[in-house]
């Protein structure tokens, strides 16, 4: 029989012919709104895909989540697992926040930037309201399920999530017919994500092509610097990640990573964290992480655990008070690693979430917003990387709290996808 090819393998090819598809359209057009155009229509594709991960994913969020706290059986599992994983989310949350802090520090990225600053007025046209933490907790509780799913807030959704799956619980053999018809729509929705993965790689390709069609690979040279720096960074992250899950899960780290190249890659090459999290929950289920503790951590991560992200907005800051020649002591810097750390926990759901932390960041120690104008022009680059250690900082945590929990099975034994048992599910208390 033949052997069938990887998506990983589809996927690599997709990107360099994206690249060189969207560098001959670069040349081509060299006029920047006609280069804007062709990028318009070679990135249908890539919206086409993504919409298609936003239509599924948060009815897959809902299912899987719901029928995994069901399987937990109590709210004291509940409460227990998601304590050890918020633990777990607190502390790479705070590694990545320094790590960017020393690096950012010690190369200083930003120090005799030979190209002309942004006006110190010039505006960048986004929304930095919503960061309050008053205004973060009244927009965790959907004031309605239906309007939750329908506007994809996954992180609303992980909350109803919760409520319904312990209430089913709860009900015991009375709730068991529901929660064998919520664990059939999990195994729809997954049944559609393998569909829709099939034009993966096309995806990637127009994603790449039409990003290099307007940007040329010229600005890739122009930032070479910050650039080469942020993913040394991210670099010495994923190593931190990796490090920390042999630490707790031993050298099965390493098959993990494996497993995760296909989310990896896709979330890479998209841009999108979400386009990762189907491909990254069948990862898990072949590494032998139980379904009841992915369905709930991985959901959770997407919201509190953005590492790349959070490393991404410490070094943007410092390199726009270095392009700026404003100096920041450490005590400040201090004062704005916990500042990004409350208000990173509300980037989900926020279109170009990280820009609106970083400028809020800005404003916030009279850092000149307008410096985000800097970088812009190559965000969607960044957010490539951002992206992709997103996918591994969750895929580890996941691990973990499958290992504490003692629900990470044996290497050689078979993950197989858990249904509703015909026996009676009681809450305790």
């Amino acid at each position: 029989m033949k052997k069938k090819r990887p998506l990983t393998l589809y996927i690599l090819f997709a990107m360099i012919l994206g690249v060189l598809v969207g560098y001959a359209c670069h040349q081509a057009f060299p006029d920047q709104k006609t280069a804007i155009d062709v990028a318009g229509y070679i990135s249908i594709v890539t919206d086409v895909f993504l919409r298609l991960i936003k239509m599924i994913i948060a009815l897959l969020v809902f299912s899987t989540l719901t029928v995994g706290i069901a399987h937990m059986g109590d709210a004291k599992s509940v409460g227990r697992i998601g304590a050890k994983a918020m633990l777990w989310f607190v502390t790479a949350s705070l590694v990545s926040l320094t790590l960017g802090l020393v690096l950012s520090n010690f190369m200083q990225l930003g120090a005799n930037l030979n190209m002309p600053l942004p006006d110190i007025g010039a505006a960048t046209n986004l929304k930095m309201s919503g960061f309050t933490l008053k205004d973060f907790v009244k927009h965790l509780i959907p004031s309605s399920p239906i309007e939750a799913l329908a506007n994809n807030e996954i992180l609303q959704v992980v909350v109803f999530s919760i409520f319904f799956g312990t209430a089913l619980a709860g009900l015991g053999d009375a709730g068991k017919k529901l929660a064998n018809i919520i664990d059939e729509l999990a195994q729809v929705m997954l049944r559609i994500t393998g569909a829709i993965m099939y034009m993966a790689p096309l995806a990637v390709f127009a994603a790449i092509a039409s990003v290099v069609t307007t940007q040329g690979l010229s600005v890739l040279l122009t930032f070479a610097k910050f650039m080469g720096g942020f993913y040394f960074g991210l670099m010495c992250l994923w190593g931190l990640l990796i490090a920390a899950g042999f630490v707790f899960i031993g050298p099965r780290v390493f098959r993990l990573v494996g497993l995760i190249r296909e989310p990896f890659l896709l979330a890479f090459s998209t841009a999108s964290s979400e386009a990762a999290y189907p491909k990254l929950l069948e990862a898990l289920d072949k590494f032998g992480v139980k379904r009841k503790i992915s369905s709930f951590v991985l959901p959770m991560g997407y919201s509190f655990n953005l590492d790349g992200s959070m490393m991404y907005c410490t070094f943007a800051v410092l390199f726009i008070a270095q392009a700026y020649g404003i100096h920041l002591p450490i005590s400040t810097q201090i004062t704005m690693l916990l500042l990004l750390m409350l208000t990173s926990k509300g980037m989900a759901g926020v279109p170009r979430a990280s820009l609106v932390v970083i400028a809020a960041t800005l404003n916030q120690f009279n850092i000149p917003e307008a410096g985000l104008l800097l970088i812009m022009g190559i965000d969607q680059f960044l957010d490539m990387g951002r992206s992709a250690t997103n996918a591994v900082g969750n895929s580890v945590a996941t691990a973990v709290v499958a290992k504490w929990e003692g629900d990470l099975l044996p290497e050689n034994e078979k993950n197989t996808v858990e249904k509703i048992p015909a026996v009676n599910v009681v809450m305790e208390g």
